[in-house]
């Protein structure tokens, strides 16, 4: 997709301790990025692999440089002094990806309001405090990106039936950036979201939807990794498009086997079958 590569940029990113904001943190240090991540995983969690020090020594391992904030991306505090921090130790910031996220399926009578608070505060304050905090650096390199994960708005009744709390919190990621794209069209900076095809073997499919069944039948975070890294390196990003993983990189003509899902793939969470769905490079 891209000639050009991520080398001597700079990427600040919320969450990414593990998972695909690792992976794709990983990937853009592979490519000589600088990478500074904004979680608060400070100490290992017997339950979950990985802390936000274990994240920078894999972003360093993998060539690049890397930066550990310790902090909520809920808080505005915090997030302000994460911005400071990659400011004073890489001298500017290229890209923002909004990557932190809460999730619960719980229905609408099941789900505890403090878990309805979590997912929007995460999702859509985090998503919001961090793009602003970024902004005005983002502003001044001409080529500003940024990119949340999140999905496109698929508005048919049973996704907007599913789950509508992580429904409403997730759409909010993608609304917040769609709306920045279109603010922020003529001003230097792009913004898209990025969502997987299908399951992405993380400690969330593993926990929360399915287990090990659910695992076999998921790709590697890598395949989101590799998306992103096309689409960030680019010379020439798009603006306000909800992407897809897999029909970013089929397009780039990416054997998609290399990502695995040992059982074939199920589709993920507000993804409709290529049938049904048309092209989902854009909402």
């Amino acid at each position: 997709m891209s000639t050009s590569t991520l080398s001597g940029k700079t990427i600040i990113m919320s969450g990414g301790s593990r998972g695909i904001g690792l992976a794709i943190a990983v990937a853009a240090a592979r490519q000589g990025a600088n990478v500074a991540i904004l979680a608060k995983t400070d100490r290992a969690d017997p339950r979950l692999p990985g802390t936000v020090h274990t994240a920078v020594a894999a972003i360093q391992e993998a060539g690049g440089q890397g930066l550990a904030v310790v902090g909520d991306v809920r808080d505005e505090a915090d997030v302000d002094r994460a911005v400071a921090a990659t400011i004073s130790a890489f001298g500017g910031i290229d890209i923002c990806v909004n990557n932190a996220s809460a999730l619960n399926l719980d229905g609408t009578e099941d789900i505890a309001i403090k878990r309805f608070d979590l997912m929007q505060q995460i999702q859509v304050r985090g998503t919001f405090l961090l793009s602003r905090a970024a902004l005005p650096y983002l502003r001044k390199t001409g080529a500003g990106q940024i990119l949340s994960l999140s999905p496109p708005l698929n508005l048919k009744p049973h996704w907007l039936g599913a789950h509508p709390a992580y429904m409403v919190a997730k759409y909010g990621m993608t609304l917040m950036t769609l709306g920045i794209a279109a603010e922020y069209s003529q001003r230097g900076v792009t913004a898209n979201t990025l969502w997987p095809e299908s399951l992405i073997r993380t400690a969330a499919v593993e926990n929360l939807l399915g287990g090990e069944s659910s695992m076999r039948r998921a790709r590697s975070p890598e395949i989101m990794a590799d998306a992103a890294v096309a689409l960030l390196s680019s010379p020439m990003p798009p603006t306000g498009q909800s992407l897809i993983d897999a029909d970013l990189l089929r397009g780039a003509g990416v054997d998609l086997a290399r990502y695995g899902a040992l059982d074939g793939f199920d589709y993920d969470i507000f993804v409709d079958r290529p049938s049904s769905r048309g092209s989902t490079a854009t909402t």
